[in-house]
């Protein structure tokens, strides 16, 4: 059964910043700089998403000499079409929430 309610702002916030280069493969400490989550917050949101088929996740192959390889992700298809929806869907929630109220009947 598909989510009913928009994902967290921080999870917009990953799922946009991801939608801007779907293509490319993401270190998460590079993601969290640019985005402003610190990695306790970033990481298992990245998690979450992968796990939900949203994010592809892959070791890095080859890395330097002495340092351990890293993590890697990028949107899936299906990761691709639900940024796209969730950026919809907050704009529309931000613009609803933020109009004010029409008042109706005469002011005394």
């Amino acid at each position: 059964m598909p989510r009913k309610r928009l994902p967290s702002p921080q999870t917009t916030k990953v799922l946009v910043t991801m939608a801007a280069q779907p293509d490319t493969w993401r270190y998460g400490y590079d993601l969290a700089a640019e985005i402003g989550l610190k990695t306790g917050s970033l990481y298992p949101i990245l998690m979450r998403l992968a796990d939900r088929g949203l994010l592809g996740a892959a070791w890095e192959e080859n890395p330097p000499m002495g340092r351990p390889a890293r993590h890697l992700y990028r949107l899936t298809p299906e990761g691709l079409s639900v940024a796209a929806a969730t950026q919809t869907q907050a704009m529309r929630s931000a613009g609803s929430t933020h109009r004010p109220r029409l008042q109706t009947g005469t002011a005394t």
